[in-house]
């Protein structure tokens, strides 16, 4: 059972892993990044509503009192996070935004530390400066930031969004159901994004059309298609299945793989190479982010608080 689990969290991994390079693939058929933002957004909304309502329409209720948490939920934990890392991978390679993004535990830590004043193990601040060391790396700060400045900002607004997402994904009861929060939450962040998107001005005549990248001649179509039906829905469903059988600390763990996924498929796909130094620097990120998130979640269960319960909604075994 356990076995099972850690394989549906890493296809979960895999499946986000996507993101970045569908969506430049998107861009290099016309789009721009937030025009991708919205298709993603739009399409995997109205997919996964759609499925909910015909296996599970339970899971779409939004409890009158917790309107406000869906609407917060999403603009900061996905429009927020998505579109900002949309225009992030317009400045910098995949793999360095999503290093970028993985940062969001260490600021977890800060948050859990200095605002929930809960006391945290040494192991979670040494964790947050290894973070910091393998940024410093990452940028090759001894270069006078080699890196592009605006898109390293971009990261790491992304990343404290994210963060916000992590601790929002901590604060919901049992009266919401997690598929239903997230289906909502696509749906709220493509009507938000409206705005700034215009999708009315969205060239949809280049879906029929095809892009080299990479040396691969590719479908817009089937990039797009893959950035919603794998990149979003399913990475999203298979990573709530993963959580409720796991623990969020090894469901987050083993999230982490999706760093290294984006990288290599950007390297397959899109022909991009990370340098020495910041393959180095991505590695202590990585062992940084995971050290400060485990320690958390470990200060989290004290001996004398039972461990929190999985994510207490059914298993969606029809989707």
């Amino acid at each position: 059972m356990r076995g099972s689990a850690l394989a549906i969290a890493v296809v979960s991994s895999l499946c986000f892993g996507f993101s970045g390079p569908m969506a430049k693939i998107v861009g290099a058929g016309g789009l721009t990044p937030l025009q991708a933002v919205w298709v993603r957004m739009a399409g995997a909304a109205v997919l996964l509503v759609t499925i909910l309502a015909v296996f599970r329409p339970k899971a779409l209720r939004v409890p009158k009192n917790k309107i406000g948490f869906f609407a917060a939920y999403g603009l900061i934990a996905v429009a927020a996070v998505q579109a900002l890392f949309f225009v992030a991978i317009t400045r910098l390679p995949v793999g360095v935004v999503l290093l970028l993004e993985y940062t969001s535990p260490v600021l977890v830590v800060l948050w859990v530390r200095f605002v929930r004043r809960l006391r945290l193990p040494r192991s979670a601040y040494l964790g947050a400066l290894i973070v910091l060391v393998g940024l410093a790396v990452v940028v090759e700060v001894w270069q006078g930031m080699a890196l592009d400045g605006l898109g390293l900002v971009l990261g790491l607004i992304a990343s404290s969004c994210c963060a916000g997402y992590f601790l929002m994904s901590d604060g919901f009861g049992d009266d919401i159901d997690p598929l239903g929060l997230i289906a909502w939450g696509l749906a709220g962040a493509a009507v938000v994004l409206a705005a700034i998107c215009r999708p009315w001005e969205i060239p949809w005549d280049v879906f029929g059309t095809a892009v080299n990248v990479g040396g691969r001649t590719i479908p817009v179509a089937l990039a797009a298609f893959w950035l919603v039906g794998v990149a979003t829905v399913l990475a999203y469903i298979t990573g709530v299945i993963a959580v409720r059988r796991l623990s969020a600390a090894v469901g987050a763990t083993v999230s982490s793989l999706e760093v290294v996924a984006g990288a290599l498929i950007a390297w397959v796909l899109l022909g991009e190479r990370l340098g020495v130094a910041q393959m180095i620097g991505g590695g202590i990120v990585l062992a940084g982010a995971l050290l400060a998130q485990t320690a958390t979640a470990a200060a989290g269960r004290a001996p004398d608080t039972p461990a929190p319960e999985p994510a207490s909604s059914p298993e969606p075994s029809a989707v």
